[in-house]
């Protein structure tokens, strides 16, 4: 199945473009009553999930009209939605309408609940809950993101460039990636929350990795399961064919298999993929839920 591709970050978007990647209409599917919330579909996903997460936490229901459970949850929830007073906000995914929304929150069944903040998930649990428990589960949601929220995450005034960061992005687009990573790492070390030079060198860093290895690589790691040095070769080499969900399922499969040391260097491999790509994307998302999944 074809998905959308994760935004790299714009800096470097002429060099590892996933734009091209084409997703497929939805599914057609059967209909049934629905609980309150937003409708979630392929089409709203992004504003109506990933970017309303960055002013407001929002609570997604992933059901079926066919669970009665799912129903129930979905009226609970739309009650305190509506006591709440549009504090944080409610959408719904219909499992059998829309099973690739459903695929990329990584939901195993029905009712899921996930909630995201700042386009990533913060928190989430599967089955119906006691009215007190999801007022808990609420409260908490609404206490760790208090503050946090209030616009897109990384965002700089787009009047005034700094010459250093002109420089950078220079360098970068004259493919002089060595030049381009020591100027955005010395702007990193005099400001280390600035946002496009830590993503910059962390994809220049990938960039220079990746085109080292054989394209055999894919198949050298599917020849030898348990090597895990092929294993994070062959990853590399499919994000640059645009293979992204590959490449995660990949790792993925291999933080179930592996141990102790092992088990924690592919745990950060795979984690530092995922930073390489818009933290808001639906793929980065069923990824990490998925790592987590394999971890617990």
């Amino acid at each position: 199945m074809t998905r959308p591709g994760p935004r790299i970050s714009p800096a470097l978007a002429g060099a590892v473009d996933l734009s091209a990647l084409k997703q497929r209409p939805a599914a057609d599917g059967g209909s049934g009553g629905k609980p309150g919330g937003v409708e979630v579909t392929e089409a709203n996903l992004e504003a109506e999930v990933l970017v309303r997460s960055t002013e407001l936490p929002v609570v997604v229901l992933l059901w079926s009209p066919r669970s009665d459970a799912s129903t129930q949850l979905g009226d609970a929830l739309t009650a305190l939605a509506a006591a709440d007073g549009g504090k944080w906000v409610f959408a719904t995914v219909n499992v059998d309408t829309t099973p690739r929304v459903a695929q990329m929150f990584g939901v195993q069944a029905v009712p899921t609940v996930v909630a995201l903040a700042a386009g990533r998930p913060l928190s989430s649990f599967e089955g119906m809950q006691p009215p007190e428990q999801l007022r808990r589960w609420i409260d908490s949601l609404m206490n760790a993101v208090e503050g946090k929220l209030g616009g897109a995450p990384g965002e700089e005034p787009a009047d005034e460039v700094d010459p250093e960061i002109e420089q950078a992005r220079a360098f970068l687009d004259a493919g002089e990636f060595d030049a381009a990573r020591q100027a955005y790492q010395a702007i990193l070390d005099a400001n280390p929350g600035h946002q496009e030079a830590k993503g910059a060198v962390r994809q220049i860093g990938f960039l220079q990795r990746a085109t080292t290895h054989p394209q055999d690589a894919v198949a050298t790691a599917d020849a030898s399961p348990g090597d895990v040095e092929a294993a994070f070769a062959a990853a590399d080499v499919e994000i640059m064919q645009q293979d992204i969900h590959g490449a995660f399922a990949r790792l993925t499969d291999l933080v179930r298999r592996t141990a102790g040391d092992e088990r924690t260097a592919v745990r950060t491999r795979l984690i530092e993929l995922f930073d390489l790509f818009d933290p808001a994307d639906p793929e980065v998302i069923a990824g990490r839920r998925n790592l987590a999944n394999a971890l617990y």
